[in-house]
């Protein structure tokens, strides 16, 4: 696309007739949509729905992920001018990919508030589009990852991540962003044998089966083994990518609620989820980005590159001629 069809293009989240296609509008204005992607209510068309869930009622430390599909949004505007690199293809422009708004509900009411969610996905899925979310703190993953299995059985997961989060809590009815893995693995919904936690360097002895790769072992290695190794354990499962934004360093991304140093360096992620393309990837998440510690936005900036991550390896198996 033209640079200069930036002095004719605004507000393309609302104007645009063609949801494929990048964008030239420019970055610092506008009405702001992930991607400059059509935003829409609408599924008619839609291939891959995005969509913010603006949840952080579940921290065990500093709040503020409320935020975090609103700066992820602003984030993505240096993205849409030019296809992803080093992917080969443009999901942009090959697939229709939507902006979906964020989830409504009554922040008032917490306990009613996974439920709402697993209905908000499952409506996406059964609408005929895949989903990435954009959180929001880690609980969210809990109820996404239900209204995934409801469609696909227990699902593969892969968990970028400085906790294991699957500290022990029996009580299913609380909502903590610190043990949904535990009550996935319990409620059959992921399958430990075929999932890999990424960038651990927490204590957590009861892995449940997981996989893990640590944080050390990803820097003793290289992003090329992490990836192969990850798709050795995904196999052809059904796959879910849940990426916290505290796998990454906070060096690379301070603004977070429960940073961890000795972090994954943004290269390092980057070339380990390009290098896992191929796996069944059924939807995903963007977790854990909190604005009001992230005053230089590098934060928001990581995890929007994330996102496009995410989105090109949902795309990949999909793409033409795969």
């Amino acid at each position: 696309m033209a640079l200069e069809d930036a002095a004719s293009q605004v507000d393309t989240a609302i104007t645009r007739d063609d949801p494929r296609g990048l964008s030239a509008e420019n970055a610092f204005g506008g009405v702001t949509s992930f991607l400059r992607r059509r935003l829409t209510k609408s599924l008619e068309g839609v291939d891959l729905a995005i969509t913010g869930i603006p949840f952080d009622q579940a921290v065990t430390n500093r709040p503020g992920t409320r935020l975090g599909p609103r700066a992820l949004r602003e984030a993505s505007c240096l993205q849409p001018y030019d296809p992803p690199w080093g992917w080969g293809f443009d999901p942009l422009s090959e697939f229709s990919i939507a902006d979906h708004g964020d989830m409504a509900f009554d922040y008032a009411r917490v306990s009613a508030f996974p439920a709402a969610l697993r209905a908000h996905i499952g409506g996406i899925l059964d609408a005929g589009a895949g989903c990435i979310a954009l959180g929001g703190d880690h609980s969210i993953s809990l109820p996404i990852l239900q209204a995934h299995a409801e469609r696909h059985g227990p699902l593969a997961l892969v968990q970028f991540d400085a906790h294991a989060d699957t500290w022990r809590d029996d009580d299913f009815e609380r909502i903590d962003h610190g043990t949904m893995f535990y009550k996935a693995v319990k409620l059959g919904v992921i399958d430990p044998a075929r999932s890999v936690q990424i960038g651990i360097r927490t204590e957590n002895p009861d892995t449940l089966g997981i996989h893990q790769i640590p944080a050390r072992a990803v820097h003793e290695s290289t992003p090329a083994a992490v990836a192969a190794k990850v798709r050795e354990i995904v196999g052809d499962a059904p796959a879910y990518l849940t990426f916290d934004i505290d796998a990454l360093d906070p060096a690379f991304a301070p603004g977070t609620g429960t940073p961890v140093w000795g972090g994954l360096a943004s290269w390092q992620a980057a070339a380990i989820l390009r290098d896992m393309a191929g796996i069944d990837l059924k939807g995903g998440d963007v977790v854990e980005v909190s604005p009001p510690y992230d005053a230089g936005g590098a934060t928001a900036v990581a995890g929007a590159h994330a996102a496009m991550e995410l989105i090109c390896l949902w795309c990949w198996t999909r793409r033409a001629g795969a």
